[in-house]
């Protein structure tokens, strides 16, 4: 069924799918647990949709923006097709899960959010990468590309094994290169980088003026 599963994921147009089992959650925090948002759930399937490499060839504010804002949306319909067809096929409970916002957690004061569930310790979870120290998810094969969906349910799936991280002993150069110097111990201050990283043009369009700690990572698109 796992990989019955896989398979329809990618199918769909994923890039990659991981699964992890509720034990695999156990530090995380109370009140983002799997659990917190459904009581049943039993594992957690993980799927990842890759930015094209050309987005990190031109200069990130327009069109790197521009398809960085889409790629949510359309993680958040590929969670919701597949958690239907779970349901319809396994005759189980399917959760999808909003790959961005909205959220509940907020600190006015921080400007620090947080998802119902991390997407990226999650996706550790569930093999598919590390973290970097720049606090992005590192994969193999595509790098920091990877947007993250997630699915809860109360199907019972054997987890994928852990991988090895390919965040290089020794390069700091996200920790260098961040303008605003946000990137601290392997945590983002997301007060400086909210308010250097995110603007508008004049008409009103999103813009992002700052992704640095993704371009310049020596392995931003994977081994």
């Amino acid at each position: 069924m796992k990989e019955e599963i896989r398979k329809m994921v990618l199918d769909l147009g994923a890039d990659v799918c991981g699964f992890a089992n509720i034990d695999r959650f156990i530090d995380a925090p109370e009140g983002f647990h799997p659990c917190d948002c459904y009581q049943d759930c039993k594992s957690v399937v993980v799927m990842g949709f890759a930015l094209p490499k050309g987005l990190f060839e031109v200069k990130s504010d327009l069109i790197y923006g521009h398809f960085n804002y889409l790629t949510t949306p359309e993680v958040d319909k590929l969670t919701m097709t597949a958690a239907r067809i779970i349901e319809d096929r396994y005759d189980g409970v399917a959760v999808p899960m909003p790959c961005d916002g909205p959220y509940d957690y907020w600190d006015s004061e921080k400007m620090e959010g947080r998802g119902l569930i991390s997407m990226k310790h999650a996706a550790v979870n569930a093999g598919i990468g590390n973290l970097g120290k720049n606090t992005l998810l590192l994969n193999a094969k595509f790098g920091n590309r990877l947007t993250i969906g997630v699915i809860l349910t109360n199907l019972e799936l054997e987890s994928d094994d852990y991988v090895e991280s390919i965040c290089i002993d020794g390069c700091n150069l996200c920790i260098k290169n961040c303008p605003i110097q946000a990137i601290k111990e392997e945590s983002v201050i997301q007060k400086l980088c909210r308010h250097n990283a995110y603007g508008e043009t004049e008409r009103g369009f999103d813009t992002v003026p700052c992704n640095q700690c993704r371009t310049v990572c020596p392995m931003r698109f994977g081994n």
